[in-house]
């Protein structure tokens, strides 16, 4: 093993390293035994997707209920994380440490009393819209974003006030900005890489991530190929992204949401199936999404160090400025 890698994985382990998004699908290969491969990794804390704008109140309660007990029930495997102090105590103890997101503001079915009940059960960050308008706002697939709503500003509200972090990936930009102007707290993309690197609808402009920043904020990095512009969701790839929100911002408005599934093909299948929710998909010659192993993680730390990233920006992106994020943003 060369110094760097020595140097690597000596800060992995020194480290809180966080991924803000993996989604909990087992139709697509991702359940609670291959989250564990994240553990193995390195990985200390690992937010997963349980419901959004594909579920009604009743299914995202039940989503939620589900996952809480396959958590609880795996005592030596996981811990449920509902503040940041538990954080450190599940690392301690060699528990990968679990929070609960929604992908989506639908489920909410426009009663705004379900954010604060949400949140008591455990759901600590929320995306506004996925990629289709809701009551919220827009998406950013939308040919036109009509914008954050009436009622979208009193979802933002609401969830500031309980302490639910706003989550702004898959939104469209003019709802984006929208929700930024008002916000009183930390914000996050947190799975959107930059469109100045790769042009993609999914990721975001220099406009919304120096809204973002402005916030306190942070833009998490995925290692989706459709959003790196690589198919083979290099590390390097994923740095030229984190590289460019660094210079622009500072490396502090970094983080990591990587979004990986382990069946890569059957997410393909099922986004063809829905093209006016994924209208890039038909696009001639469309490969399909490919994503980075978890492991990845630490060569992306090598690379960051052959780039002259310190310690301490090596360390916020991995995950120390999502502990900041959520600290300023949870109640």
């Amino acid at each position: 093993m060369s110094t760097t890698s020595d140097h690597a994985e000596s800060l992995l382990k020194q480290s809180v390293v966080w991924d803000n998004v993996w989604p909990l699908e087992p139709d697509c290969g991702n359940d609670f035994e291959t989250l564990k491969r994240h553990a193995a990794a390195g990985v200390d804390i690992v937010s997963i997707t349980v419901a959004g704008d594909r579920h009604n109140v009743s299914e995202a309660i039940e989503r939620t209920a589900a996952a809480r007990r396959a958590i609880l029930a795996s005592p030596d495997s996981f811990q449920l994380v509902e503040s940041i102090d538990e954080i450190s105590n599940a690392k301690s103890q060699g528990r990968l440490a679990v929070i609960l997101h929604f992908e989506g503001t639908l489920c909410f079915e426009h009663k705004l009393d379900m954010i604060e009940a949400f949140y008591k059960l455990g759901i600590r960050y929320t995306l506004l819209a996925f990629n289709v308008a809701n009551s919220v706002g827009g998406g950013c697939t939308d040919e036109v974003d009509g914008g954050l709503t009436r009622f979208g500003k009193r979802v933002v509200n609401e969830m500031q006030r309980v302490g639910m972090l706003v989550d702004l990936s898959h939104t469209g930009r003019k709802t984006t900005l929208q929700a930024l102007e008002i916000t009183s707290r930390p914000c996050i993309f947190s799975h959107s890489n930059a469109f100045s690197v790769f042009g993609h609808c999914r990721n975001v402009n220099d406009d919304q991530i120096r809204a973002c920043a402005s916030t306190g904020g942070l833009i998490g990095i995925s290692s989706s190929s459709d959003y790196l512009g690589d198919a083979n969701c290099s590390a390097e790839s994923m740095f030229r992204h984190i590289d460019h929100i660094a210079s622009l911002v500072g490396a502090e408005h970094v983080g990591l949401g990587l979004d990986i599934v382990n069946d890569a093909a059957a997410v393909t299948e099922y986004c063809r199936s829905r093209p006016d929710e994924w209208p890039f998909v038909t696009a001639p010659g469309w490969p399909g999404f490919r994503y980075a192993p978890v492991t990845r993680i630490r060569e992306l730390v090598e690379v960051m160090i052959r780039h002259g990233y310190d310690v301490k920006a090596i360390q916020g992106v991995l995950g120390e400025n999502l502990t900041r994020v959520c600290r300023a943003a949870w109640r």
